[in-house]
C-alpha cells in the first residue's frame, strides 16, 4: 500500500499529478490495490455510459463495493439493465442506497416532491443516502466526463471531497472513446440509449436531449438545474446530513 497523502486539496492535487494520467483502467486498479485498498467505491447509476467503468471495475476488482442510488424513481428499463449487468460481469458487491422511510413520510409522502421542488427531492432520494454511505469510504470512483457539460469541463482526474478523494477515470474522454470501449468490449448499452436518451436518472426528471444540446440537456427540462447534488462543492457531496 502507498503512503497516500492527507486529504486537502494540495495533497489531492499531488495525487492528480503523479495518477492523473494514467490508462483508466490501470488508475482503478492502482487505487484499489494501492491508494486506497478496502476503502474505495465505485458510484454508479447504471446509465447511458455506466456500462465501461463498470466493466473495468469487473476486470480489476470485481468485489469492490458498487453504490447504486435506488431512488424509487428510475425507469423500469435501469432496475432490469442493472440486474443484468450485475450478472453478465460478475459483479459481487452491489449496494443499494434508498431514502429513509422517514424521510419520505415527512418529506415526499406523496410521491410528487420532483414537481414541486426538484432539488428537494435529489436531497432526500440522492444526496443524503450516499452522504451516509460514502462514511465508510476514504474515495469513490464517478463516472463523469468534461465532455458532458461545461461546469465539468475543467474537471481533475482526483478532486478534493470533503473528507473524502473523489477519483474521475474518465475525465479526458469523449463519447467517442466511450463509443468505442463498449464496441470494442461488446458490451450491453442502457437500452434507452438506442431511443435517443443520452443521460438516464429518474424516470420523471429524464427526456431526451434538446436539439443542440449536451448529452445532459434531456435531465431537469425547464430547470436551471444541472446536477443532482451528490458532486456540488459544501458539505462533503453537497449534502446536508441528516438529523
Amino acid at each position: 500500500m502507498l503512503d497516500v497523502p492527507g486529504r486537502t486539496s494540495s495533497a489531492v492535487g499531488a495525487l492528480d499529478r503523479l495518477f492523473g494520467a494514467m490508462a483508466a483502467e490501470d488508475l482503478m486498479a492502482t487505487a484499489c490495490r494501492d491508494l486506497f485498498p478496502g476503502r474505495i467505491a465505485l458510484v454508479s447509476s447504471f446509465g447511458a455510459d455506466s456500462i465501461a467503468l463498470l466493466h473495468m471495475a469487473s476486470r480489476v476488482a470485481p468485489d469492490l463495493p458498487v453504490l447504486f442510488l435506488e431512488t424509487g424513481k428510475h425507469f423500469a428499463q435501469t432496475l432490469a439493465y442493472r440486474e443484468r449487468i450485475v450478472a453478465k460481469l460478475g459483479l459481487t458487491n452491489v449496494i443499494d442506497l434508498a431514502p429513509s422511510a422517514e424521510g419520505l413520510a415527512a418529506e415526499d409522502p406523496d410521491g410528487t416532491l420532483h414537481a414541486r421542488d426538484a432539488d428537494a427531492c435529489c436531497s432526500l432520494r440522492k444526496v443524503r443516502p450516499l452522504y451516509d454511505a460514502l462514511k465508510g469510504y476514504d474515495a469513490w470512483f464517478t463516472g463523469r466526463r468534461r465532455d458532458q457539460t461545461f461546469s465539468r469541463s475543467r474537471m481533475a482526474v482526483f478532486e478534493a471531497d470533503g473528507e473524502r478523494t473523489k477519483i474521475n477515470p474518465l475525465a479526458g474522454w469523449t463519447q467517442d472513446d466511450v463509443d468505442l470501449y463498449i464496441w470494442r468490449h461488446e458490451l450491453e448499452r442502457h437500452p434507452l440509449v438506442e431511443a435517443g436518451y443520452g443521460s438516464i436518472g429518474c424516470e420523471p426528471c429524464t427526456s431526451r436531449p434538446v436539439a443542440g444540446g449536451d448529452a445532459r440537456s434531456g435531465r431537469w427540462q425547464g430547470l436551471s438545474k444541472t446536477e443532482c447534488g451528490i458532486h456540488l462543492p459544501g458539505t462533503p457531496n453537497g449534502a446536508t446530513p441528516a438529523s
